[in-house]
């Protein structure tokens, strides 16, 4: 089959949906790749990087005229309008996106958004939300590292001792375990808080100190299992007693990195502006979640703004909204695998599409086909 990989033309995107490793590996299928110019530059691949994959430069035009088209973002109305009706579009096209869903239907396209994957074991190697946010977590670390004016570990010099800085992870899924591994590489002095109970031991595992709050009804303790790998929305009861604790910590810390999302909802408030006010002049927070908060303000963090780093009552917040585009190159690796993994089971090993609607990950992926809105 013809696949064309795009350049990304979101603002500050860097990343490309096939590297020079997954072109070759398409290539040897048998298949047509055309990438185009300048793609890869922004994570580091080259034009003549790709052509020795055994994949060809073409133009925009030529990129989108292909069969499969591999993006990273959903690509804008300018772009749908470049690709035929029936072309598979496959990326990260926002499932909660209804309007840019409709888009992608109304211009006659077949579309996949890979977030939608479900979490289970064999659609582990294609999780693209689990790759990235493992590179957000740790890119979240190091620009912490880099905002704040004082050593992470505890250092005994000539001149005397410097204190190990203190950090809490607030949301302890794949990127805040990143965000602990990272933090511990560094030296730092760790505690973590997630409303499930289960990531006590994996916490303790990677060096950090968990944050319990107790759960005192059924209600509680339902809510606390989560579902799907994610968790759920917790009974205010529970979140005001969380509250509590997190702001105890939170008082104590040198760096705060909030992790906390639920897919569709807007990300829950875990640092007051109260707790900002309570925080060490110089310390720092960054905020994952930043742009994700109530009508698109804040994020766990009310204060944040996404993509700026602000000053807030003597406290650095920063707000970047696509770490893993500042890790490019790795970021387009892991996120390249993903993609292979998954056109593994739309592509037939002959090279013809097959769309089998049997298959529970090919299924909930869909998001759009023969001009219809296919999301369930």
């Amino acid at each position: 089959m013809l696949i064309g990989v795009p350049a990304e033309t979101a603002l500050g995107e860097t990343r490309v949906a096939v590297t020079p490793e997954t072109a070759k590996k398409l290539t040897a299928q048998g298949h047509t790749v055309r990438v185009q110019s300048g793609a890869g530059v922004a994570a580091s691949v080259t034009d003549a990087a790709y052509q020795a994959a055994g994949a060809e430069i073409t133009d925009q035009a030529g990129a989108f005229g292909a069969d499969i088209v591999l993006k990273v973002r959903s690509p804008f109305d300018n772009e749908n309008a470049l690709m035929k009706p029936g072309t598979v579009v496959i990326g990260m096209l926002n499932p909660f996106d209804a309007a840019g869903l409709q888009r992608l239907a109304t211009a006659g396209l077949t579309a996949f958004a890979l977030e939608a994957a479900p979490r289970t074991t064999r659609a582990q190697s294609m999780d693209v939300l689990s790759s990235q946010a493992n590179i957000a977590g740790y890119k979240a670390v190091m620009i912490a590292a880099d905002r704040y004016q004082r050593f992470f570990p505890m250092l005994m010099t000539a001149a005397g001792t410097v204190k190990a800085a203190r950090v809490v992870i607030l949301g302890v899924g794949v990127a805040g375990l990143q965000a602990i591994a990272t933090a511990k590489r560094l030296g730092a002095v760790i505690e973590a808080s997630d409303v499930r109970p289960s990531v006590k031991e994996q916490i303790e595992s990677l060096g950090g100190k968990f944050i319990e709050v107790s759960y005192d009804t059924d209600e509680e303790k339902e809510a606390a299992v989560g579902v799907g790998g994610y968790a759920k929305p917790m009974p205010p009861s529970w979140l005001a007693r969380q509250q509590v604790e997190v702001a105890k910590r939170v008082a104590l810390a040198d760096i705060v990195i909030s992790t906390a999302l639920i897919p569709g909802r807007a990300a829950p408030t875990l640092i007051t502006e109260d707790m900002v006010k309570s925080m060490k002049p110089g310390s720092v927070i960054v905020d994952i979640a930043a742009g994700k908060g109530p009508d698109g303000i804040g994020g766990n963090c009310p204060l944040s703004e996404a993509d700026k780093t602000v000053v807030k009552h003597g406290v650095t917040i920063v707000g970047e909204t696509n770490l893993a585009a500042l890790v490019a190159a790795d970021a387009s690796s892991l996120y390249a695998r993903n993609v292979l993994d998954f056109l593994k089971l739309i592509v037939t090993k002959e090279g013809t599409l097959k769309i089998d609607l049997e298959d529970d990950i090919v299924a909930a992926c869909r998001m759009a086909q023969d001009g219809q809105v296919t999301k369930k």
